[in-house]
């Protein structure tokens, strides 16, 4: 759970609408009225962005009145579903994903059996991506990737950065090139797959 305690508020007096802030959001809590920028608080996860790159300086994380926790309860969903996603995306459901906030594997995995089907949902059911805001979109593809759903940018919001190759997306032809370099693509693919399939609760029980 992430418990956010901040969230961004607009001096209208500065805002120009120039609509950086919604392009920059993870969670799409911000849009644009009237050429002024409107913060949908209960969407909101302080990330900052919005406050970082506003050039105006028209947009301050504030306290909240009452702090708010995020975060989906996995327990609440089938595990073996979520073992499935997160093994065909190559992740151990308990890896995690998002160092800035702690947020899991099995999380994202439930929070898109629960309806999240965009980086932006995921976001805002787990608090996944409103740390840094940068390096967990990447797992955060592969996992919609592989539980069916389509990828592609959503208008007017978060920069889209497509995804990244793994050890299993490598051309087969760069492969074989540098196998013979020092390189041992088959191997490590072998071995993270067997880190994905560890089950970690049946290690912790049996070591109890």
């Amino acid at each position: 759970m992430k418990q956010v305690t901040l969230a961004a508020k607009v001096d209208k007096d500065k805002c120009t609408g120039c609509k950086i802030c919604t392009k920059v959001c993870p969670v799409l809590s911000i849009t644009v009225e009237n050429k002024k920028a409107v913060v949908n608080e209960s969407d909101c996860r302080a990330c900052g962005n919005c406050e970082q790159r506003c050039p105006f300086y028209a947009i301050k994380m504030v306290p909240r009145e009452i702090p708010m926790k995020i975060g989906i309860d996995v327990s609440k969903f089938d595990k073996e579903k979520i073992k499935e996603i997160c093994t065909k995306a190559h992740f151990n459901p308990e890896q995690v994903l998002c160092y800035c906030t702690g947020v899991r594997a099995d999380e994202v995995a439930a929070s898109i059996l629960a309806g999240a089907d965009t980086p932006e949902k995921v976001s805002l059911m787990t608090g996944i991506r409103t740390g840094c805001t940068i390096e967990c979109i990447q797992p955060i593809l592969r996992i919609l990737d592989a539980a069916g759903h389509e990828l592609k940018p959503v208008e007017g919001g978060w920069q889209w950065y497509g995804k990244t190759a793994t050890a299993w997306t490598v051309p087969k032809d760069v492969t074989e090139k540098y196998n013979s370099r020092g390189f041992y693509f088959e191997e490590d693919k072998e071995l993270l797959d067997d880190i994905a399939k560890i089950d970690m609760e049946g290690r912790k029980s049996n070591n109890a």
